[in-house]
């Protein structure tokens, strides 16, 4: 009876200093010493996913965690993607990352006034996007900062941006104020196009929408510089001065050569800017020029244009720009 009481003493003590190994390190810290991304492909085991942790360094041994998550875990499945494991992550938040499918998400960032040929460039630079995509029509996208996953396709993060702009300028449409001169959304995002390539500074669109308003009332020719790039450059920087020929070019885009709007928008304007034309500033200026820092001058007549203009070349050659 003793040696049997003895057996069972250490048989006790086996199965619970195997609990114990099973046990430990289930909620405390795990060994790996930096941040470490782990993707799961589609329809892996929690075997096979164990397997990828321990090579990564994520956990210590697969065949530990699998039996842990059998005994301490729940039975949910486990989800496909890229997650982010934190420094020294325990194996208890290991399962609950994989069986919550947060996967990690990545951010490709159109800034205001980007053309679309920059739009497919910034597409196609993005780590992890998958497919090709083609440059997007112009003035289609909204400029924002849109989140993906690891395998996402460009094709898809594209529709989503310009799903974007279609619903906001449909709303921006609806409030728009008897003030604005453009008659379609059409109108408003060419127009729009062209106050955000005009100015950075978000304070000034309104009234830089007002300007081409007022002119565009008028009959005058808008007269803005970046109309006469574009069909030059698709939107990129022309990298020298404007010529004089190209000033006097009639292909649908100058303003300088032809009065009204261009036959389309020469960048994907911003929400800012998509407001200003359809809400202009009450403003009866027809002309405006830089100041010198970073802003522009107003102006109601071409007198006081022309003195702006003065003091403006005045600080250029200031600066030994001229």
């Amino acid at each position: 009876m003793r040696k049997l009481g003895c057996i069972a003493l250490v048989a006790g003590l086996l199965l619970f200093a195997a609990g114990f190994w099973v046990a430990q390190g289930w909620k405390g810290g795990g060994p790996s010493p930096r941040a470490t991304n782990v993707a799961i492909a589609e329809g892996s085991s929690l075997a096979a996913a164990a397997r990828q942790l321990e090579a990564a360094g994520v956990i210590a041994s697969a065949s530990r965690f699998r039996l842990q998550a059998r005994v301490f875990g729940s039975g949910d499945p486990i989800k496909a993607g890229e997650y982010a494991f934190p420094r020294g992550v325990s194996a208890s938040d290991v399962l609950a990352i994989l069986q919550g499918g947060r996967a990690l998400q990545r951010v490709v960032v159109i800034p205001e006034g980007l053309p679309s040929v920059m739009v497919r460039d910034t597409l196609a630079k993005a780590d992890e996007l998958t497919g090709e995509v083609a440059v997007p029509r112009e003035g289609s996208v909204l400029p924002d900062g849109y989140a993906y996953e690891r395998g996402d396709t460009r094709a898809a993060v594209l529709a989503r941006m310009q799903a974007a702009m279609t619903r906001y300028l449909a709303q921006a449409w609806k409030a728009r104020k008897p003030t604005t001169v453009v008659t379609s959304p059409e109108q408003a995002i060419i127009l729009a196009s062209i106050v955000e390539k005009e100015t950075g500074k978000p304070e000034e669109r309104r009234t830089v929408a007002a300007v081409y308003s007022n002119r565009l009332r008028l009959g005058m020719p808008l007269q803005a510089d970046p109309t006469v790039i574009y069909p030059i450059t698709k939107g990129r920087p022309l990298g020298r001065r404007i010529r004089q020929s190209e000033l006097r070019a009639k292909n649908g885009y100058n303003t300088y050569a032809s009065a009204g709007l261009p036959v389309g928008p020469i960048a994907n304007p911003g929400r800012l800017s998509i407001d200003a034309v359809l809400d202009p500033a009450a403003s009866k200026a027809l002309y405006f020029v830089a100041d010198g820092t970073g802003g522009h001058v107003f102006a109601a007549t071409l007198a006081e244009h022309n003195a702006n203009v003065k003091k403006w070349y005045a600080i250029r050659r200031a600066r030994g720009e001229m």
